[in-house]
């Protein structure tokens, strides 16, 4: 080990873009390394809490689930709560294609940061990469690298965000997956350094380390870029207050929850909608950004599905036959739900979203079969 006595830096420059590097920054498509503009330290610089701005505007990723019930807002970090065997990286690598903004004046870009991938996910993101039409920028860090480089690869990404959204004004999602790998990578350097183990023995600095991290992301008062943060974490034995789900929690603004039953009915993505939340949902919907009435069309969907998810635990007491007329049209509802509003093979626009969910609101609408009956 050589101590250089400075900070690593990243380099920095627009021709970065449309790249692929290693978690330490290093070209892995066969071509140089740019010239840079300057270098900057990976480990960024505080972000004036007084200068933060607000988080606003809507940011489409193609799933239903996400941008009708959980919407992501410009600026927001939300994470995304998977279970191993999940399709977290299919997901991953549809958002990776489909994810746009609307209205961005410099442009919108991607940063997805891998970490701790074997070589069938490798293979899988490159092919994913190689078909994207938006600016991308990505770190790869494969399991059998450097586990200083799995530290050092999202904040390398967050570095290059932080350049294009501070400095050129563009819009820019950072995908970082998975945390979990992360996380392990921090442990296995904590023991190393024979550092007094916390909870499960992670460090007892992983909260604050985690928050170096997610608070990077956000929109500064007077600039026009954003960074926008959607990492994934796995969560070990699908424990939901397991140390690293619990902590990133406190941290970020909601949750995107995977749910391992939808996933064996053969719906995609299994996004269980009721844990879910989107603490800024509010911010980046409605007249001028989405669509009028989306809050309440979100509302009364989420409210319905709860209702038939109640209602399916007393039809396994009583049967259906057993039920109302108007409670078997809620137990319709939440099944029509999860098949045809939830799952989705092809990528859905904001206005193809909310026009499904007001199909399934008339469609199965208890009062009028009630009547009716």
């Amino acid at each position: 080990v050589v101590f250089s006595d400075s900070l690593k830096q990243a380099p920095l420059s627009l021709r970065m873009l449309n790249r692929v590097y290693s978690g330490s920054f290093k070209p892995l498509d066969g071509k140089p390394l740019f010239v840079p503009e300057r270098w900057q330290p990976a480990s960024g610089f505080p972000m004036n809490p007084t200068r933060r701005a607000r988080p606003q505007e809507f940011i489409e990723t193609g799933f239903s689930s996400i941008d009708g019930l959980n919407t992501l807002v410009k600026g927001q970090k939300l994470p995304i709560f998977s279970c191993a065997g999940l399709p977290a990286k299919e997901i991953i690598g549809r958002i990776l294609a489909d994810s746009r903004m609307s209205g961005s004046e410099a442009g919108f870009a991607v940063i997805f940061v891998a970490l701790g991938l074997t070589h069938h996910e490798y293979s899988f993101y490159m092919r994913t990469l190689e078909k994207m039409s938006s600016n991308f920028i990505a770190f790869i860090n494969l399991a059998e690298d450097s586990v200083v480089e799995r530290l050092l690869a999202p904040r390398f990404g967050l570095t290059a965000a932080e350049y294009l959204a501070f400095d050129k004004g563009m819009d820019v999602l950072v995908i970082v997956a998975d945390i979990t790998n992360y996380c392990d990578a921090l442990r296995e350097l904590s023991m190393a350094r024979e550092e007094l183990p916390g909870r499960r023995g992670y460090p007892g600095y992983m909260y604050s380390d985690l928050a170096s991290i997610f608070e990077r992301a956000g929109r500064i008062t007077g600039m026009p870029g954003s960074v926008t943060m959607l990492p994934v974490i796995t969560m070990p034995e699908d424990d939901i207050t397991h140390p690293i789900p619990d902590l990133t929690g406190y941290i970020t603004e909601g949750q995107i929850v995977l749910s391992r039953e939808m996933h064996q009915q053969g719906i995609f993505p299994p996004v269980d909608v009721l844990p879910s939340l989107s603490r800024l949902m509010q911010k980046g919907i409605g007249k001028g950004m989405t669509l009028e009435g989306h809050r309440e069309l979100a509302n009364r969907l989420y409210a319905t599905y709860a209702r038939g998810i109640d209602l399916r635990g007393l039809e396994a007491i009583v049967g259906r036959e057993g039920l109302s007329e108007e409670d078997r049209v809620i137990l319709d509802f939440a099944e029509a739900f999860e098949n045809e509003f939830v799952h989705q093979e092809e990528r859905r626009s904001i206005a193809e979203t909310l026009e499904c969910g007001l199909d399934l609101l008339k469609r199965f609408d208890p009062g009028k079969k009630t009547e009716s009956a």
